[in-house]
């Protein structure tokens, strides 16, 4: 949203897509809430944190996944990839939500690909 240069031309292409469903865990979009409180982050766009979420909704039509219970016991079921220092709960908590839904995940975090095996889809995002 708030830096599409960032995105590499297959993500960007997926994301124009007309067709694509996009959807965003609510764990991910508390952290945009805690990124722009925090570090002013999208500030210049956007007047409230709840104005960012009104976009992601209305502007970038991105739909907001709850996190229900069953998500949470993937998460408690998530070998965590400690070889790489892995100890992001958020982190652990999205990638639970896109292996519990059967969703593909973009990201440019390239300690998530220790996920695949556990069952996470995972588009890399080359910046």
């Amino acid at each position: 949203m708030g830096d599409p240069d960032s995105l590499d031309k297959d993500v960007k292409a997926l994301i124009a897509d007309s067709d694509s469903l996009l959807y965003i865990s609510a764990e991910s979009a508390k952290e945009l809430v805690i990124a722009y409180r925090n570090k002013g982050l999208f500030a210049k766009k956007w007047k409230t944190p709840e104005d960012v979420l009104y976009s992601l909704e209305n502007e970038y039509f991105i739909q907001i996944l709850p996190v229900k219970r069953e998500h949470i016991f993937t998460y408690a079921r998530l070998e965590i990839n400690v070889r790489q220092d892995h100890k992001d709960p958020s982190d652990h908590v999205i990638i639970a939500h896109a292996i519990t839904e059967h969703l593909p995940l973009i990201s440019s975090d390239t300690r998530f690909d220790f996920y695949r095996c556990q069952g996470l889809d995972l588009i890399f995002n080359e910046k």
